[in-house]
């Protein structure tokens, strides 16, 4: 990933002056806000992000960090629905593959959502009609995009069904969802994201509420099926467990905001965050003996109607007193290079995360 220079353009202001972008997905200065009777909550908050094709970036953080708010900005779904009477505030740009999005006529965006870009939500019983069997949503999806008659896309279905391991799938295309396990809706899920064959995947928590083999299936299917077709893969996810071998890249959200992003060997073995020597903490290991107890993150995510001032994680960060002059309560730190291809929004200097990382924290990993 490479860092990217903010467009400087304000909320809903142009940035047509901006450059033409040099990766298959790149993400400027996201801004993703939601008008409510009790404030605007700043769901994403000055989000950038760069994703080529074949690679795999992984987002974690909390609930509550603006992780799905960002899937679905991507995908332009906001901007299909009111919340209450007030829409969503969006604005920065979103570019793929050389198709800025969020300026972009909203049926040119439907036209790309299946066929470009596609979507694995969190929950396939939800996501999945009721009513419909799954051959019948899958030809749906299959059909919007592809002049051909229904025996046709059924063919595929089952095709893509088959791919994604569902047994007997000339059978259970004809099931309804509620007939399929947790684990084969995931599948059934997976099947119609990929039928148009998209340049971008996106991954919104694959693996919720399923067991550690199915898990295990799950995200092996993905990556294979990635290699399979050549997408760019997002993975959304609260666990640094499931994007462990997984992504390329990792960025690691908070407040809205992206506290830390490089290659994923990077953020696992030289974190520069406090947030992420958190989320660490609190992961299981099964690679070694557990010495100690789970670590978790002390307090609650914030509000993000009220972000604290100054770095957002102060509250809850036990180094928040390490810089001088009380800055991390006053001024909000930006994204710098800790290294190659890494950046870190904290007020400390890198010789006091070496330190840290090095003398107190990794030694109880």
């Amino acid at each position: 990933m490479t860092e990217l220079s903010k467009s400087g353009a304000a909320v809903g202001e142009p940035t047509s002056t901006s450059p033409a972008p040099t990766s298959f997905l790149e993400v400027r200065d996201l801004k993703v806000h939601f008008p409510t009777d009790d404030g605007l909550v700043k769901s994403v908050d000055g989000l950038s992000f760069t994703l080529e094709k074949g690679k795999t970036l992984g987002i974690v953080g909390e609930s509550g960090s603006g992780k799905s708010v960002t899937s679905l900005g991507i995908m332009g779904l906001h901007t299909a629905g009111q919340y209450g009477k007030r829409k969503a505030q969006i604005s920065g740009e979103i570019w793929l593959d050389g198709t800025e999005l969020l300026s972009a006529d909203p049926d040119e965006v439907r036209k790309l959502r299946g066929r470009e870009m596609s979507m694995i939500f969190q929950d396939p019983l939800s996501a999945l009609h009721p009513y419909y069997t799954i051959g019948q949503q899958i030809v749906e999806a299959y059909r919007i995009h592809h002049n051909v008659d229904k025996k046709t896309a059924k063919k595929r279905a089952v095709e893509m069904l088959d791919r994604v391991g569902i047994p007997q799938p000339d059978k259970r295309v004809d099931n309804y969802p509620h007939e399929f396990s947790g684990g084969m809706r995931q599948r059934a899920m997976i099947a119609m994201s990929l039928v148009n064959n998209p340049e971008l995947l996106i991954a919104d928590e694959p693996t919720t509420a399923l067991d550690v083999t199915v898990q295990a299936q799950i995200l092996d299917l993905i990556r294979d099926l990635q290699k399979e077709f050549g997408s760019a893969v997002i993975i959304i996810t609260h666990d640094l467990g499931v994007v462990a071998e997984l992504a390329d890249d990792i960025l690691v959200m908070y407040g809205g905001r992206c506290v830390e992003r490089g290659p994923a060997d990077k953020v696992f073995y030289e974190p520069r965050h406090p947030y992420t020597w958190g989320l660490l903490g609190s992961m299981p290991r099964l690679d070694r003996e557990q010495q100690e107890r789970l670590i978790p993150v002390k307090g609650s995510p914030p509000s993000l109607i009220n972000v604290p001032s100054g770095c957002a994680f102060n509250p809850r960060c036990p180094y928040a007193d390490v810089p001088k002059d009380n800055v991390t309560r006053t001024v909000r730190p930006e994204l710098t290079e800790v290294g190659s291809q890494h950046w870190a929004a904290c007020h400390m200097t890198q010789e006091q995360r070496e330190r840290i990382w090095t003398e107190e924290i990794a030694p109880k990993l």
